[in-house]
């Protein structure tokens, strides 16, 4: 027997083979064998995963749509606190019966194999920036915290490092004023 009918995800679908218009309806609840997604958020292997799937025999293969739900589980990007959300897509594919035939997907011995399908419809439903609420604050520059867990904070204006040296100068005021040319010529002009 081939590796994909040993997988999780792979249904019999003796009973619809060249059978155009028999409907099957199926219920799994299946231990996650890998890893779905590779960013910061992901079904994890050994999660728990529910696909409701229809098979549908057609001329040239069988129909297979569904529902897939699981759990995803991973970090906020903003402020780095573990996070989860529930994973919840469709998906539809035709399994061909004829490896000539131009589709992606073939029954093999008397079996399709759902896991790249339903791999395909989880890891691309899955955010690249997942947040653990959508005005997340992220974290302090400075110290690391968690900006929801501090609170309000006065903002500090940022000197830059190249005028540091500036914030040490301190003026005199008892030094008499200088004037400028542009005084002078004033005080000219109205001494006229």
């Amino acid at each position: 027997m081939s590796s994909s009918v040993n997988s999780p995800y792979a249904l019999r679908v003796r009973d619809l083979a060249h059978r155009p218009g028999d409907m099957r309806e199926v219920s799994l609840d299946i231990t996650v064998p890998s890893t779905l997604g590779a960013g910061l958020i992901a079904v994890r292997e050994g999660d728990q995963m529910h696909l409701d799937v229809k098979l549908e025999g057609l001329h040239k293969g069988v129909l297979v749509s569904g529902t897939a739900r699981a759990e995803a589980t991973g970090e906020c990007s903003r402020c780095l606190i573990d996070i989860s959300e529930l994973v919840e897509v469709e998906f539809a594919e035709l399994f061909a019966y004829d490896a000539s035939e131009e589709f992606d997907y073939q029954v093999h011995d008397d079996h399709v194999d759902c896991e790249p399908v339903v791999r395909d419809a989880v890891v691309l439903s899955l955010p690249f920036q997942p947040v653990c609420r959508p005005d997340c604050p992220g974290l302090d520059p400075e110290t690391g915290e968690r900006l929801a867990d501090v609170g309000e904070r006065p903002t500090t204006s940022a000197t830059d490092p190249r005028w540091a040296a500036l914030s040490g100068i301190q003026f005199d005021d008892s030094t008499p004023h200088q004037t400028t040319v542009d005084e002078e010529r004033t005080q000219a002009d109205q001494a006229e």
